[in-house]
């Protein structure tokens, strides 16, 4: 490794986007450009703009009138020309060396820190409803860390040591897997939909790469982005449409050798089962890489500070709308803390704002798109009927300008009810107050109750209770969190993913994702070959001559 290879990269800085700031102005200025200017988004396979028939027009989620452009849909055909590209570029792109690949990804990463940074965060906050804020974090900081992260974790496995002797030398080789990889993104994370494709293309895969309809603008600015950093065409083919039919297609090339996703479980267990009735077609067994559902749970014990849980609740629950997979969804609150919590989370909430999120002044923007928007509200329906329900604050939505939902907090008289264990993706959190004496039993409910196991946190100040949900709730969560929101990873310091139903746990932003994505080869070179075939154990004894 070069000594650039062996720098350890740093956490991009966090830009503030104050009234008057230089970044703010930036910002400002691209959201005018591009909501003045609807974009055609076309198909990109092997660097070709195509731009289908089938079509569809995309608007903001928090401005229906908003009209962002129209969206290309892939037919058939085009997939196959996609596969057909990404088999064609394979040859040619594996053979870079690492170094090589890793400096593009390292050059997306000083544009994205520079002069593309406006436009990501435009894109990503008018597509998804984001606040600069939340934007900032996301399409600029954790991608840009994606990128420099991700070399230097790639550098490291290349460089892991074999012994070698004196008369042999060991080498370890990092080889592609054998095929092609499909890469399925979100809508909710820029920094997600530019990792999925791109941890495998940096060890020298080429990539199908299907991103959400729902984050269209931002997923291509990204492979802009990538392409002007010096991306070969046809490593990244990009396609859109009809997702089964898509899949259906992907997955049935007998060259398909891995798939990279985050999005539900439902989906992904589809995925593994399509995969699975496959395998005797295939020329290799594909790897698959999934982060999937959650609910994200707080657990408080007694003893814990009231306005530091009240925070975490705020922003763990609501940031983003809810719409993050870390998302605090359920929470377990002693029966002494419970009214003063409340009292608090109330009083914050008062003060938060819903609306467009390019006005700095709203916390929240709109939920996703009409179906989302339909989901959440069907739940806050079914909970305002519901004896065992009292909605604490919240509860209200209005779809006439944009699709937005209050901050809701809900109260429900038994843990297992089904606010507490299904997957809302929204700005809804559900609490179950139990008695203080019962802390122990309650973490065995948090550990029961659902399927996921994603992110959890734990606020206590008793050092015993914090061990005791640490044990208690080992298998609850890929991501733990002590005395702080679940949400909120940072590569290089908390990488990401969780198991039961939340996926693999192949902890995006670091080695262990990384290698999921490597075929490694393992060569060994005789620098004193035997000249003859006999060991000593054949040796004749002496009175046997």
């Amino acid at each position: 490794m070069t000594a650039g290879e062996r720098a350890e990269p740093v956490n991009e800085p966090t830009l503030g986007y104050a009234p008057g700031s230089s970044e703010r102005a930036a910002v400002d200025a691209e959201l005018e450009e591009q909501a003045g200017h609807p974009h055609g988004i076309p198909l990109v396979i092997a660097g070709e703009r195509i731009f289908s028939p089938a079509a569809r027009d995309f608007s903001a989620p928090h401005c229906h009138a908003l009209e962002l452009g129209q969206l290309s849909l892939a037919q058939p055909e085009h997939v196959a020309r996609a596969i057909d590209a990404a088999l064609a570029q394979k040859a040619s792109w594996s053979s870079w060396s690492l170094p090589e690949r890793s400096a593009v990804f390292r050059r997306a990463a000083d544009l994205l820190a520079g002069p593309w940074r406006a436009r990501l965060l435009a894109a990503t906050m008018l597509n998804q409803s984001k606040t600069v804020h939340q934007a900032e974090i996301d399409a600029a900081c954790e991608l840009i860390d994606f990128f420099r992260f991700n070399a230097r974790f790639a550098a490291g496995l290349a460089d892991a040591p074999l012994i070698s002797t004196a008369t042999e030398h060991n080498q370890l080789e990092l080889r592609p897997l054998d095929g092609f990889v499909y890469a399925v993104s979100p809508f909710n994370f820029t920094a997600i939909a530019g990792n999925l494709p791109t941890a495998p293309a940096l060890l020298g895969n080429t990539v199908i790469w299907k991103p959400s309809p729902l984050a269209a603008l931002s997923a291509h600015y990204v492979l802009e982005l990538l392409e002007a950093a010096g991306l070969p065409h046809g490593v990244l083919n990009l396609v859109q449409g009809d997702a089964a039919a898509i899949s259906e297609q992907v997955v049935s090339h007998p060259d398909f050798c891995g798939l990279h996703f985050t999005g539900s479980s439902i989906v992904f267990r589809s995925l593994w089962s399509a995969i699975g009735q496959r395998i005797d077609n295939y020329r290799s067994y594909p790897r698959l890489v999934g982060e999937t559902g959650g609910k994200g749970f707080i657990v408080a014990h007694a003893s814990a500070d009231v306005t530091a849980l009240a925070v975490a609740i705020v922003r763990g629950s609501f940031e983003y709308q809810g719409q993050k997979c870390s998302a605090a969804s359920r929470l377990y609150l002693p029966r002494s803390l419970a009214p003063e919590v409340e009292h608090e989370v109330r009083a914050m909430l008062s003060e938060i704002r819903v609306g467009d999120p390019c006005d700095s002044q709203n916390f929240l923007g709109a939920v996703i798109g009409r179906a989302a928007y339909e989901r959440i509200v069907g739940y806050l329906d079914r909970a305002r009927l519901d004896p065992e329900c009292r909605i604490v604050c919240g509860g209200g939505a209005d779809d006439s300008v944009g699709f937005f939902v209050e901050p809701t907090v809900i109260e429900v008289s038994q843990p297992t009810h089904a606010l507490m264990r299904e997957e809302i993706f929204g700005p809804v959190v559900t609490s179950f107050v139990f008695d203080d004496d019962r802390f122990e039993q309650i973490l065995q409910v948090c550990d029961e109750s659902t399927p996921y196991a994603l992110t959890g946190a734990i606020f206590a100040r008793d050092a015993r209770a914090i061990a005791l949900a640490r044990q208690r709730l080992r298998m609850s969560a890929g991501n733990f969190y002590i005395n702080d929101k679940p949400t909120g990873a940072v590569v290089g310091q908390q990488p990401f993913g969780g198991a039961r139903l939340s996926g693999t746990n192949d902890k995006a932003g670091s080695a262990w994702n990384l290698m999921r994505w490597a075929s490694p080869r393992v060569i060994k070179e005789n620098l004193n070959p035997p000249r003859d075939f006999h060991y000593p154990f054949m040796a004749k004894l002496d009175s046997e001559s």
